[in-house]
């Protein structure tokens, strides 16, 4: 660790930064986690340069008004290659093969801790938030992509390809013969479980089976009300997502696996989840705790600032 690093890891406060694809949000918390200051803006699309003034100046803008410095933590898609320090497998493509950190860090004249946007949610909800006091966390993101990010004693399961958790482009596992080979995904692969479980997804999977195009939450909301075709749909969805759950279960084993991202908001999955699970995994008994985030949509923004909070 550099003598920056160091001095920076004693901060009393820290910044986190949400670095979304449409938004880019920030918070400043104390070491306690309150929020002493809060903001959100629209992201730049398209532009790496105007990405960097964006974040310096929520950084800026977030120091002012709660009159505090802090330590700076960056929630991101994708992640930054620890070999190159560039950015990689983002579905913000043009951030892709870009210094990110590095930019970062000479614009604001001090340095910065990135990581993937569902490791930060994961950590959020292990620190502080549904799976507090647990020994290892999941956390899923299933929204308009699905990840993960995976927790063990406090400490984020990063690797040597800064991909850990990254299940959402994994092939959906024990899949009927109707599945194959899979809708494609933006990676140019074809069956990944982010082609089948995101908000797109199960929004397409209806569109294939009914030949109505609409969205998850009208799917959701026509489902609620009785409608047969939108609950047949759910419930493909919710087998599907059970099976790639009960797959990271029979990896990682966690304690706790807490849902993030637009779709964790729909009730019916934790009701349903635990008893699709079950099947799929490899033990007699098989204890299943799936729970809905503590901080919802503010998780991964309060993620971010916990990077400099967190064993390393």
């Amino acid at each position: 660790m550099s003598a920056r690093e160091s001095t920076a890891d004693k901060s009393q406060c820290h910044i986190g930064i949400d670095l979304g694809g449409t938004k880019i949000e920030g918070v400043l918390l104390d070491r306690e986690g309150a929020t002493l200051a809060r903001a959100r803006h629209a992201a730049p699309r398209g532009n790496h340069s105007a990405t960097i003034a964006a974040i310096a100046g929520l950084v800026c803008e977030l120091e002012a008004a709660a009159g505090r410095t802090g330590s700076v933590g960056i929630g991101m898609p994708g992640s930054v290659s620890p070999r190159t320090g560039l950015v990689q497998g983002a579905n913000s493509t043009w951030l892709n093969g870009m210094p990110l950190g590095r930019d970062l860090e000479a614009r604001l004249g001090r340095p910065v801790r990135l990581a993937n946007d569902a490791n930060c949610f994961a950590l959020s909800e292990a620190v502080d938030g549904a799976g507090r006091g647990t020994r290892s966390v999941f956390g899923v993101i299933i929204g308009t992509g699905c990840g993960g990010g995976l927790v063990f004693e406090g400490r984020l399961i990063d690797g040597p390809n800064a991909i850990g958790g990254e299940w959402g482009h994994n092939p959906l596992p024990w899949s009927l013969p109707e599945e194959h080979p899979g809708p494609p995904c933006w990676c140019n692969r074809r069956g990944c479980m982010e082609a089948w479980v995101s908000g797109p997804g199960l929004a397409a999977d209806h569109l294939r089976v009914t030949g109505e195009g609409i969205d998850a939450e009208t799917i959701a909301a026509r489902a609620a009300s009785g409608d047969a075709t939108a609950i047949a749909t759910l419930h493909r969805h919710a087998g599907r997502l059970a099976r790639g759950l009960a797959h990271v279960i029979n990896i990682f084993d966690p304690a706790v696996i807490v849902l993030g991202g637009g779709l964790s908001k729909m009730a019916h999955l934790y009701a349903a989840l635990p008893a699709l699970v079950r099947p799929h995994v490899f033990a007699a008994d098989p204890l299943v705790n799936i729970r809905p985030p503590r901080w919802g949509d503010a998780s991964g923004v309060r993620g971010a600032a916990w990077l400099w909070a967190a064993p390393r």
